[in-house]
């Protein structure tokens, strides 16, 4: 099914191509306070993520090299690549690096700004609103993202979704931590999140 082009109109300026195109570990930290805009209004600051690096890490998904799974991932920078996992959830990345590195950002939690009933009418068996967001899965329920948005460009902000900056800066003093979910190069603190924010996810919550 082909996509329907659909512009969005978000106060801000969409990131533009050369703010992905930086390895994973850069643009990662940069990403907080960023909003993920969506084009019927649904949007959330980021307030956690996650970097993934291609070849020098054992976690990427490309880490082994280019599969018609991962391929958006060695793609151009600025694209969404999204990826199907444990047979139930989808998880939403932004693609980082030049093309063919196969780095990206996942983004592990947003904290609600607009469009709130939409989300939780994208996920009705959510009690709280804190916990709309938090956590990459529930973000992607809700927003609507699935595997239809594979590879959209984030940057033209035509296919749907896009991430846009609002003039709020990165937090100061943020450090990495260790990432969640994998199995190996979890030494790699290559997670940061909002410090104090109660939008973020798994460890980083319980500190929050």
């Amino acid at each position: 099914m082909a996509r329907k082009a659909t512009s969005i109109h978000w106060p801000g300026t969409p990131l533009q191509r050369a703010f992905f195109d930086r390895p994973s570990v850069t643009v990662a930290p940069l990403l907080l306070n960023k909003i993920f805009a969506a084009a019927d209004g649904r949007a959330g600051r980021i307030v956690e993520v996650e970097a993934y690096a291609g070849a020098v890490d054992p976690a990427a998904h490309t880490y082994r090299g280019k599969t018609p799974r991962n391929a958006t991932m060695f793609g151009p920078p600025g694209h969404l690549y999204v990826y199907f996992t444990y047979g139930m959830h989808w998880c939403a990345n932004c693609v980082c690096g030049p093309e063919g590195a196969g780095g990206a950002v996942l983004i592990r939690a947003l904290e609600p700004m607009h469009g709130l009933a939409r989300m939780r009418a994208a996920r009705p068996r959510c009690a709280l609103d804190r916990d709309l967001c938090r956590g990459p899965a529930r973000l992607t329920q809700a927003l609507g993202i699935d595997g239809e948005q594979d590879g959209i460009d984030l940057v033209s902000a035509k296919d749907g979704y896009t991430v846009v900056d609002d003039g709020v800066a990165p937090p100061a003093g943020i450090v990495g931590g260790s990432r969640i979910g994998i199995s190996v190069a979890k030494d790699f603190p290559w997670r940061w999140y909002v410090p104090g924010n109660r939008y973020v996810s798994g460890t980083a919550a319980q500190r929050a």
